[in-house]
């Protein structure tokens, strides 16, 4: 005897159909049984049982199609979850390329550092439209969760478990750390040492 409860479910599911199947075969049976033979009615219900097998093997094949149609389109979804983004990404791209060749047709730079700032700030507005932002840090409390500290430097400025310095910024996506931000953390004023 099984503990499972799904199969008891299962079980008791199997089981209700099987009532309501005999229920209808009942009805159908000595509703219209009035003056045929018993070779008539076991031959009416041999019938309603071949229909009734009938239709749960379409039930059961209609359900398998739905479940591979479902199956289907999810894996169809997931694999192109990312195409507004990336097609967002590529206008950032484009524009990337526009100032490089700017830059270089005219030898000068200061086209080039307006095009990437102008590309930078694309780039941060594509971001934002899916929810993405930086994580701010400098200045505030270490915070495991959303930084990765890669040094302790004293700092007479800043005080002691709080980021004096970022060098690399991280990013959420809604509620989920995309990249933590890697931080230099201040342990707080240098000891001074009594000589």
């Amino acid at each position: 005897m099984s503990n499972d409860p799904n199969q008891k479910r299962n079980e008791s599911s199997d089981s209700l159909a099987n009532d309501s199947i005999f229920e209808t075969l009942e009805s159908n049976v000595f509703d219209s049984a009035g003056d045929e033979s018993p070779e008539q009615v076991v031959d009416l219900l041999e019938q309603q049982l071949a229909d009734l097998k009938d239709r749960e093997l379409k039930a059961q094949a209609e359900l398998e199609n739905f479940r591979k149609r479902l199956l289907r389109d999810t894996e169809q979804q997931l694999k192109y979850a990312l195409l507004p983004f990336v097609r967002d990404l590529v206008e950032v791209v484009d524009n990337l390329n526009r100032a490089s060749d700017a830059a270089t047709n005219s030898g000068s730079t200061d086209g080039l550092v307006a095009g990437v700032k102008l590309v930078q700030h694309q780039f941060h507005s594509v971001l934002a439209k899916y929810s993405c932002r930086p994580i701010e840090s400098v200045g505030r409390s270490f915070d495991p969760n959303f930084h990765q500290a890669i040094a302790q430097q004293p700092s007479d400025k800043i005080a002691a478990g709080a980021i004096m310095m970022e060098t690399s910024v991280g990013y959420v996506m809604h509620d989920r750390v995309v990249r933590p931000s890697m931080v230099i953390v201040s342990t707080g004023p240098a000891a001074k040492s009594g000589v």
